[in-house]
């Protein structure tokens, strides 16, 4: 069965869609025509990502390791350029949180969390632009920088986040400026409060996930679930495939004439 939809044709990455709001990406974009090329630190949930795409009759191929990895960015955009010819969509998803005050924030939490938020985007766009300008097409690329509320307005506990996600705004605006000429929309989407993995438990539960090696703390205080619930415009926090609708939103011709936004995905929390 070929999948007829708004991206027939196009060819995207998305990295850190094994799991979450990245998954849901990948899935969106598949269901609309793209071939996806998905990534994940780890294989199983990558290869689950391809395989539920495949089954639903789309096209998929994993490219699994980490967005901090040297050389990763060019074996990323090389896949898609292997397995489909071409490359039109890219969106920077992968990243996880590692939250401290700061005057208990360590070097290593800081650096590894621009590595991942900020470095890494930035080399997965440095390793396109070479294909991307020679290999002109008479439609537009897209880009998606997932930036957070927290890269807008701040959040304690995040000085490392928060800056990685303040500069991915940055980065955001100037590659919409630079990558213009050759017909590429560059946007960000700003998330608030999504249900996934690193928010789902609450903080009391001891939860950690392993990334990298690293042992980490995630989830939420019941407090700060609770007051979501309490204050919140929309009455709960968004779903992944929600903050997915907002990406692929912004993949599509409908969006040509945006570029260098960040879109708030937050439900008029803030």
């Amino acid at each position: 069965m070929h999948i007829m939809g708004t991206l027939d044709g196009k060819v995207a990455i998305v990295s850190g869609s094994g799991r979450g709001i990245g998954r849901e990406v990948a899935l969106k974009l598949a269901s609309e025509g793209a071939s996806v090329v998905v990534n994940d630190l780890d294989k199983d949930p990558a290869d689950e990502t391809v395989a539920e795409i495949t089954a639903a009759g789309g096209r998929a191929v994993a490219c699994v390791g980490s967005v901090t990895e040297e050389g990763f960015a060019e074996r990323f955009v090389q896949t898609a350029v292997d397995a489909f010819g071409g490359l039109d969509i890219i969106v920077n998803n992968a990243g996880y949180t590692w939250d401290t005050v700061i005057q208990k924030m360590t070097d290593e939490q800081w650096d590894a969390i621009l590595d991942v938020h900020l470095k890494a985007p930035f080399r997965i766009l440095r390793a396109a632009q070479p294909f991307i300008k020679a290999n002109p097409v008479p439609y537009h690329r897209k880009v998606v920088n997932v930036s957070s509320v927290s890269g807008v307005f701040g959040n304690p506990g995040q000085a490392n986040y928060s800056s990685a996600k303040a500069g991915v705004i940055g980065l955001t605006k100037t590659m919409a400026k630079e990558w213009g000429r050759y017909k590429v929309n560059v946007n960000g989407v700003a998330f608030g409060f999504i249900l996934t993995r690193m928010t789902e438990a609450t903080a009391a539960d001891e939860t950690f996930v392993e990334i990298e090696g690293r042992r980490i703390k995630v989830g939420v205080s019941p407090q700060i679930m609770e007051a979501v619930k309490r204050t919140h415009p929309l009455g709960r926090p968004g779903t992944p495939a929600e903050a997915a609708g907002a990406i692929y939103l912004l993949c599509t011709p409908d969006a040509d004439y945006v570029s260098g936004q960040v879109l708030n995905v937050d439900g008029a929390s803030r």
